[in-house]
Formats: structure tokens, C-alpha cells, sequence
């Protein structure tokens, strides 16, 4: 269906792809993967032609459709989220809208001397209408919307008034509604809650398309893609099977093709001794003339290269009490809006809470409670002795000094640290070499949150209250942070839509429904266990 043919792209002083070749076949599920600022995006817009190769083809079969969703969704106002939904459907939004145009000029007055034309065309448009199945596609931009986790209020609203995260729902939804021949999804796994990503899953798996996606959820990709695509250094190598078989295959590929080059290196270094030694001696001159061409001929076989992986080693936290965290009968509303109403609850020393429910239900203001960013309306929230509170709120990167450099900052919170212990702090979260040097304010997503949290860790507080910490972040950055959490002695009381993370960090659940406040011992894989399902309102 789509076949990259020999492409070559260069963006700036960097090379993205260098005459590699890859294809999209029918119904293909396939993920996307690559380090940052390796060509995933020039990809895709190369496919939609919004970019060209320097060299090489893109090619489309004829009459195939294609759905793109990105992270830039741009301007939305003036609609409701259906109809802003429906109108991204396709031919069927087309033929909507004249429909409204007709429906509109009947009424007119004005226009009563054209009424005979004007009925005869809306009989023919009513009847492409219907064949497009046009009257449930309502239905359908509603259902898929209540999946993205709309409330009935908010799909009958001004999309303006929608913040960024939800506008970017508005237009995975019109993508999904139009269920193109082929979709490209560029992490549509961002901004989603739970349960959305697991809808979003259920939905993926059903479609017939093919699909090319990115995503930093490794779950997520894993459920769904059954080929994976990598670039690597501007070549695009094929991978048959999901996520994790592609970082087994991977692994193992660089372990053979390191024996490789070692075998290699030793034979070289063997026949170059060999000349060295005789290459001064007439009665060896043909062996050794023979051997010089013989390493003239070789194919050299490269070392596997490296991936830049980062690590962070917690510094030890000091020791807290074993009461670490109380609330007792506490009550909070947010107008008329009761988020709790009697809520007990305790955390004691190295429990680790993950806090579940829906959209909503009071994860973040449990949070905020507990680390006296709200007060509660009545009732106490008491933090226990020797307890040193780390807090990562998703608002924690608005308040960055714009204008200071990423090691500025540091420096700034840490005035008596050396200079190379901050550079280790830096490097360990994916700032190396002059990274150091850009400013606050020009810094990516997943920079920032990168930023906050090597600060809030460098100097461990023993009482750690994540909300969605591994928003923005890659694959890699997370899985650093869950080695580095693995090890962390303290308490933790965190909110994540990321399964792994979830899986590997937490050893209590706080379900918080609509019907109560459940607390389950063991950890999120146990509480999947024993109730059935992977996030509460949703049910296998």
C-alpha cells in the first residue's frame, strides 16, 4: 500500500535516512521506533507528503486514504467536539455539511423559484447520505468520544474552551471516526488516561487497516503491534512480532554482531602482524603481498552501535518515622462538587500507593492534600516525624526560570555542589555535552520533565508523591527511572497511566469509585488480578 523506495533525507546538518527502503502492506499493525530526533515525524510526513525525500520515492497505492494525528492539532473553536468529530470523517462530512446547505435554502424564502431543483438535489445528496451510512455516523463520533473519556457535557461544547490535551483527543477521535485505509498515529498514547489508552487498545486491535504508530508506552505498543519498524543511525530495519520480541531480537543481533567484530579484529590484527613482521623480507614478498590484498578486499564489520542509556543512582534518603502520611475524616469539594467526604486513610514507611480511578474521581487533589497544596475543607492531614516530602505535580514545569540554562538551574538549587557532580546529575537525565547549555524556556516536554525530577532527586527526599511523572517521557528515560525507583528506600504515593510503571513500582493500590474508596494490598498486577480488569469503570 505505501512503499518507501531508496529514500534519502538530510534535515539541516543531519542525515535522517541514507538510501533505505521499507513497505506498509495491508491490515500491517506496525510500531515505530527510533531514538529522539531520529526521522519519526519526517517519516510520516514524508508518507502524507508534507516533506519530500531528497532522493528516493514515497509511493501510494491509488485510492488509498490516510489518517494522520500528530501532536501539533492546531487551531479548534467555534464547534461542538462531535461536530468538530464528524466533519474530519471523510467524504460523509462533505455530503453532511450540503445537507445543512439544502435543509438551509428550503427555509429560505428568497429562494422559492429554485425549490424545484433545490428538493431534487437534496432527494440525490439524502440518498448518498444514507449510503454512507451517514445517520449513524453521529452515533459513532459519540461512542468513540465517551472511549476518549468525554463527558456528554464536554461533546456538546465549544472545543475552543478544551485545553491542549483534550483538544488532541478531538482529533485522534476524527481520525478514528474515519477509519481510513491507513492510519499514522504519532504518539497517541500522550494525554490519554487509562482507561482511554485501553479503550484506544480495543479499538486498535479491531481495526482492519494497517497502521504505522509511535508510541512511549511500552504496554500499549506491545497489545497492538505485530511488526515493528526501527530507524537506526538513517536506515530502517523490519522486526516480525511485537515490542518486546523486537528488543530481544535486537539484543541478540548486537551480541552476534559484537562476536563478530571481535573475530574479525583478532584475524586483522593476526595478518597485520604477519605483514609487519615480513614485509622486509624478499623470500616472504608474495605472502605478503598476497595477505595486503586479501585485507584490501575484506568487508569490515562494524561494531553494533551503542545506544546512549542513562542511569541514575539514588543518593541513599534519610530514614523517616513509620507513619508517614495521615488523613482522617476529610472533606473536600470543589464547588458543588464533592471530591471526599470522610476519607481515612494512612501510609506507612515503604508502602508504595498507587492511586487509581476515573477522570475525575480525585487522584491529583489526593495528591495536593497530602502535600498541603489544598487544604481540606474539614477534617486533619498530618505527615508524620522525619518525613521529607518530594512532590512532581504536572504543573512543576511551569514553574522553570525560562531564561536560565538547564545547568543554571541546578546551580541554582544547589549552590555548594561541584561542578562535575551536577554534569553527572545532568547526563544521567539525558543532558549531556551542550544540552547543558539551552535554556529552560526552549526545552521539550519531556526535557522539562526530565529537568524537575533530576532536581527533586538529586538532593532524595524519603516520601516521594508522583503525579504522572512519566508523562513526556521515552521509553528509555522511564525505564531509568523505574530501575532508579526499583532501588528507592523510601515511600511512595503516586498516579500514572503507564502499566509498566504501575506493574513495577507499586505494592498498594487506592481504588478511588464513585460507589467508595477501596484499598488493596499487593501491588497493581494483584489488584488486575483479582478484580478483572486493568483500570476501575472498565470491565473484561
Amino acid at each position: 500500500m505505501i512503499r518507501l523506495d531508496n529514500i534519502s533525507k538530510q534535515n539541516g546538518h543531519q542525515l535522517l535516512f541514507v538510501e533505505t527502503s521499507a513497505a506498509l502492506q495491508r491490515g500491517e499493525k506496525i510500531g515505530l521506533v527510533g531514538p529522539n530526533g531520529s526521522g519519526k515525524t519526517t517519516l510520516f510526513r514524508m508518507i502524507t507528503s508534507q516533506d519530500l525525500p531528497d532522493e528516493g520515492q514515497v509511493s501510494v497505492d491509488r485510492g488509498v486514504t490516510i489518517g494522520y494525528f500528530s501532536q501539533d492539532v492546531g487551531e479548534m473553536a467555534g464547534r461542538s467536539a462531535v461536530a468538530e468529530v464528524m466533519d474530519g470523517a471523510g467524504p460523509v462530512s462533505t455530503v453532511a455539511a450540503e445537507l445543512r446547505e439544502l435543509e438551509a435554502a428550503m427555509a429560505d424564502p428568497e429562494r422559492a423559484d429554485e425549490m424545484d431543483e433545490i428538493i431534487a438535489r437534496y432527494g440525490e445528496v439524502q440518498a448518498r447520505f444514507e449510503e454512507l451510512d451517514g445517520y449513524a455516523l453521529e452515533g459513532r463520533a459519540r461512542e468513540v468520544l465517551a472511549g476518549l473519556s468525554f463527558s456528554q457535557e464536554m461533546m456538546e461544547g465549544d472545543v475552543g474552551n478544551l485545553s491542549g490535551g483534550w483538544k488532541m483527543r478531538v482529533a485522534l477521535a476524527r481520525i478514528l471516526l474515519m477509519r481510513p485505509d491507513v492510519m499514522l498515529l504519532d504518539e497517541p498514547s500522550n494525554h490519554l488516561d487509562l482507561e482511554s489508552l485501553i479503550w484506544l487498545e480495543q479499538f486498535l486491535k479491531g481495526y482492519e487497516g494497517a497502521l504505522l504508530m509511535t508510541s512511549h508506552d511500552r504496554e500499549f505498543m506491545n497489545r497492538i503491534v505485530t511488526k515493528v519498524l526501527e530507524i537506526d543511525a538513517g536506515e530502517l530495519a523490519t522486526y516480525s512480532g511485537n515490542y518486546e520480541f523486537y528488543e530481544q531480537q535486537r539484543a541478540l543481533n548486537e551480541k552476534q554482531q559484537q562476536a563478530q567484530f571481535e573475530r574479525q579484529q583478532a584475524m586483522l590484527a593476526k595478518e597485520i602482524k604477519f605483514i609487519e613482521r615480513f614485509k622486509a623480507r624478499a623470500s616472504h614478498a608474495a605472502q605478503v603481498q598476497s595477505r595486503v590484498k586479501k585485507l584490501e578486499k575484506i568487508d569490515r564489520v562494524e561494531p553494533p552501535r551503542r545506544r546512549q542509556t542513562v542511569d541514575f543512582d539514588f543518593p541513599p534518603a534519610p530514614r523517616s518515622g513509620e507513619d508517614v502520611a495521615s488523613l482522617k475524616n476529610v472533606h473536600k469539594s470543589y464547588g458543588s462538587r464533592r471530591i471526599y467526604e470522610g476519607l481515612d486513610f494512612q501510609i506507612r514507611r515503604r508502602e508504595r500507593w498507587c492511586v487509581m480511578g476515573v477522570n475525575g474521581a480525585g487522584k491529583s487533589t489526593l495528591l495536593k492534600l497530602v502535600t498541603g497544596s489544598v487544604e481540606p475543607e474539614t477534617g486533619t492531614v498530618t505527615i508524620g516525624g522525619s518525613v521529607k516530602v518530594g512532590y512532581f505535580a504536572q504543573h512543576a514545569m511551569d514553574l522553570l526560570d525560562g531564561e536560565a540554562t538547564v545547568f543554571e538551574w541546578l546551580e541554582a538549587a544547589f549552590p555548594l555542589a561541584g561542578q562535575g557532580s551536577l554534569r553527572a546529575l545532568c547526563g544521567s537525565f539525558g543532558f549531556s555535552g551542550d544540552d547543558v547549555e539551552k535554556r529552560c524556556r526552549v526545552l521539550s516536554g519531556g526535557e522539562k520533565a526530565r529537568l524537575v525530577m533530576a532536581r527533586m532527586l538529586y538532593d532524595p527526599p524519603n516520601f516521594l508523591v508522583l503525579d504522572e511523572p512519566t508523562n513526556h517521557l521515552d521509553m528509555a528515560t522511564k525505564e531509568m527511572l523505574i530501575t532508579a525507583l526499583s532501588d528507592f528506600e523510601g515511600t511512595m504515593l503516586f498516579v500514572s497511566h503507564d502499566r509498566r510503571f504501575l506493574a513495577a513500582l507499586s505494592n498498594r493500590v487506592l481504588e478511588l469509585t464513585p460507589e467508595g474508596i477501596h484499598q488493596y494490598g499487593g501491588g497493581y498486577t494483584e489488584y488486575v488480578a483479582r478484580t478483572g480488569h486493568e483500570a476501575p469503570g472498565l470491565h473484561s
